[in-house]
């Protein structure tokens, strides 16, 4: 039996054990999807000479920091220095990770199809590796983003300087972090909801619980609102390709 599974920490939230599951059950494919819980990610090279382990995707928060104990990165991966996904490669009894980025195809597919002609400037909210993921699509589509947290940077605001104008002129917002995520379920980004309109979207990459605080503040604006679900789905069908492939 083949063996796939997510590191990060904590996983209590993760439905990715689920969805391969029920996948596998489907199609009738002989193979075991399980959740690692690394406290650290120093854990990892032991973690990868477990018999029979042929993939791995990769959630908060080690996106980042798990790039040094791979071998290769794909020229995406590469690129923004992120990484969701990693192959096993077994050559002469020799073993090589590949890191990919499936978050970029998941979130295409999820946000696309919703995308007006004013949707030409962003919010992004958080600076991780799902956020570097998202602002990678965004580029790519000519939308520019601006990027939001908690302290003051190189091309990035702060919450505190959000204001009437930035929100009415910034009509796509993502949260790219974890504020919302079951259980703590009464937390969202500190942004000014109240300057909302229904040409605004509101796209959150938490997917537990389905509609998280601050998509319901959205919605309560008017706003359209997006959960990461299908993102989830699509990174997680680019990542069994890749694995596959």
């Amino acid at each position: 039996m083949r063996l796939y599974g997510l590191i990060g920490y904590p996983l209590k939230h993760s439905f990715s054990k689920r969805y391969f599951a029920e996948k596998f059950r489907r199609e009738g494919i002989d193979a075991r999807y399980d959740l690692y819980e690394l406290q650290r990610i120093d854990d990892f090279p032991e973690l990868v000479k477990m018999p029979g382990l042929c993939g791995l995707n990769v959630t908060i928060p080690y996106k980042e920091s798990v790039i040094p104990f791979l071998n290769e990165l794909d020229e995406v991966a590469e690129k923004i220095r992120a990484v969701n996904v990693i192959k096993f490669l077994r050559k002469n009894n020799h073993l090589w990770l590949k890191g990919y980025n499936s978050d970029i195809i998941g979130f295409e597919k999820a946000i696309i199809p919703f995308l007006k002609t004013f949707h030409d400037k962003a919010l992004l909210l958080g600076t991780g590796g799902a956020a570097k993921a998202i602002s990678f699509v965004l580029a790519a589509h000519n939308i520019k983003v601006t990027h939001v947290s908690r302290k003051p940077g190189i091309n990035k605001i702060t919450y505190n300087d959000l204001n009437e104008e930035l929100m009415r002129e910034h009509k796509l917002i993502i949260n790219a972090t974890p504020l919302g995520t079951y259980p703590n379920l009464c937390s969202c980004p500190d942004i000014p909801y109240e300057h909302l309109t229904p040409q605004h979207i509101l796209f959150d990459v938490v997917y537990n619980p389905p509609k998280t605080l601050f998509l319901k503040k959205g919605e309560e604006q008017g706003a359209t609102i997006i959960n990461g679900e299908t993102m989830l789905s699509g990174q997680a069908e680019a990542a069994w390709e890749i694995w596959n492939k």
